[in-house]
């Protein structure tokens, strides 16, 4: 069982940073892909961004490369992303998950545990 807390969520204005945290609770963390997807305002969810249980292998959605970054510490159980220069089209609840094993999916049907959400508001 991993249960996922996310914080760091709020406003912030188009060209802004926010840093997201994702708690995990497990004793398999350390070994398990982890992600971040989001759903915008009456759109359905989306892959963000995905990284490898070591941290070697990362993967984002095209919208988000060269802007966020996804990275973990294994030995605080946490995965971050880093969000820089955000725009509105960026707002949306955003969600980490986690995948048991040594995959790394980009499809939320693949992961087998979910947070709560955290809300990120990008005002123009």
């Amino acid at each position: 069982q991993v249960q996922l807390v996310e914080s760091g969520g709020g406003l912030v204005q188009a060209g802004g940073s926010l840093r997201l945290s994702c708690a995990a609770s497990g004793r398999t963390f350390s070994s398990s892909g982890m992600g971040w997807f989001r759903q915008p305002p009456g759109k359905e969810r989306e892959f963000v961004a995905a990284i490898s249980w070591s941290g070697g292998l990362t993967y984002y959605l095209d919208s988000v490369k060269g802007r966020f970054t996804i990275s973990r510490d294994n030995g605080k159980n946490t995965v971050y992303l880093q969000m820089n220069s955000l725009k509105p089209e960026d707002t949306a609840v955003y969600y980490c998950a986690a995948a048991a094993g040594l995959r790394v999916p980009k499809r939320g049907y693949e992961y087998d545990y979910w947070g709560q959400g955290t809300q990120v508001t990008v005002s123009s």
